[in-house]
């Protein structure tokens, strides 16, 4: 007779677990569903921030200054015009001219001076982009953040809500002569402290939101649901070998770009500051009536009258002053530039080695943790279960398997974020902005 009651017991247990493995997995599939409507990407927020960001729309503005210097680069010298009245003690005399002068530029000031300019707006547009793309990596980081508090609390939720069916299940066994008090007591300590844990995840993913909404210029009042998942992220490695990704890096860093483009700047202002040495050719006019009377002559009053054309040109002679300083001083700036980009190049290579190797090292160590540990502890703890629901363990012994579950998923989090901004780390060290482009 007690055979067949713990019998009947067991099956009721298992039957009692099974509706609870069907109903967390639907109540997990509603709320995935849930999640993805009006969810948005690391990708879209990127978007956004880019569009939106004060701080962004601000330093692209400087792109506008660069383009307005280049306007005045092209301008032309002011033509001068000269008017002269002479007045002398003799009202018989006065005289008056205008004059016209227009300085000519020689050796191709003009067009050096455009070509600096236009340079300038190149390593501006650089600049911009290069902080573009660290602000790309901020957002990614942010988001792995709140994508592992997110995840966190999705696995509390879900062991607090087997616990909870556990618990039923146990109430039933004390009812029925199978459990003591005790072990639902037990019981209730490890549901209040898996709650504990996922008040202390949903902070997490609270303040991870909160960061990421004051970063991409969302209204904080304005609801944020996070559509890419740690386990399949959108960011995704080609297989491509490190020659490869190296060689696309210094190819497309934004940062690169702009310290050739200095250097090309610096080079561009020594050929001016040469082109200063040369002087200007002033090229001038001027027009000129005098007038003039004599009264006291044997044939009476004569008047004269003389309009006077006169051309002239002048030149600066450039004896003392032949720009000698702003010469010296920018060709420092070209081997300043030079060591600056090879500086660059070589610091560019070492974070592009340093990511891709964390990133196949971090690979390996996610995949060996989903199969061998992860996938490992949630079957053992299923065993767990079903030999708890016939009787031949304690509670403690569950409990303490669970917490081995808990601890594993919790690094199995860790390390899942940990690949995300790895391949974050990456993309900005190659130079990418958002998903599938490389920065301008």
């Amino acid at each position: 007779m007690l055979a067949h009651k713990f019998s009947f017991v067991s099956h009721c247990s298992t039957f009692l677990l099974i509706l609870l493995m069907i109903s967390v997995g639907s109540s997990f599939a509603q709320t995935s569903d849930s999640l993805s409507t009006n969810s948005i990407s690391a990708s879209e927020l990127i978007k956004q921030a880019l569009a939106n960001n004060t701080e962004l729309v601000a330093i692209r503005l400087e792109i506008e200054r660069t383009r307005a210097r280049l306007k005045q680069a092209g301008l032309r010298p002011n033509p001068f015009i000269d008017f002269e009245q002479s007045l002398t003690n003799s009202s018989n005399e006065r005289s008056s001219s205008i004059g016209f002068s227009l300085a000519i530029e020689l050796a191709g000031k003009r067009q050096r001076r455009i070509d600096l300019a236009q340079l300038e707006i190149a390593i501006t547009e650089a600049n911009v982009a290069d902080r573009e793309r660290r602000s790309a990596n901020e957002i990614r980081s942010l988001y792995a953040e709140a994508l592992s508090a997110q995840r966190e609390l999705e696995t509390m939720q879900r062991l607090n809500n087997l616990d909870v069916k556990t618990a039923q299940i146990v109430e039933v066994k004390i009812k029925e002569g199978e459990s003591a008090p005790l072990e639902l007591n037990l019981l209730k300590v490890e549901v209040e402290r898996l709650k504990s844990r996922r008040n202390l995840a949903e902070g997490k993913y609270q303040a991870a939101i909160l960061r990421l909404k004051s970063v991409v210029g969302i209204p904080l009042e304005q609801p944020l649901q996070l559509q890419e998942e740690l386990l399949t992220p959108v960011m995704t490695q080609s297989n491509y070998s490190l020659v490869e990704v190296m060689a696309l890096a210094l190819q497309t860093r934004p940062d690169l770009k702009a310290a050739r483009l200095f250097e090309q700047a610096a080079q561009a202002g020594l050929q001016l500051a040469k082109a200063q040495v040369i002087p200007d050719l002033v090229v001038s006019t001027k027009y000129s009536r005098e007038r003039s009377s004599f009264n006291d002559t044997p044939v009476g009053i004569i008047k004269d009258k003389d309009n006077v054309f006169t051309f002239g040109v002048s030149i600066n002679l450039p004896l003392f002053n032949r720009n000698q300083g702003n010469q010296a001083d920018t060709s420092i700036s070209i081997t300043q530039a030079q060591k600056r980009r090879e500086f660059l190049e070589q610091l560019i290579k070492a974070e592009v080695s340093a990511a891709y190797a964390r990133y196949q090292s971090t690979q390996l160590a996610v995949s060996g943790f989903e199969q061998g540990v992860i996938a490992q502890s949630t079957n053992n703890l299923r065993i767990f279960r079903e030999v708890y629901n016939l009787g031949e363990l304690r509670i403690t012994d569950l409990i303490t398997e669970q917490r081995r579950l808990v601890d594993s998923e919790r690094e199995y989090t860790e390390l899942l974020a940990e690949r995300y901004r790895v391949l974050s780390d990456l993309n900005t060290a190659i130079g990418i902005t958002s998903l599938g482009g490389t920065s301008k």
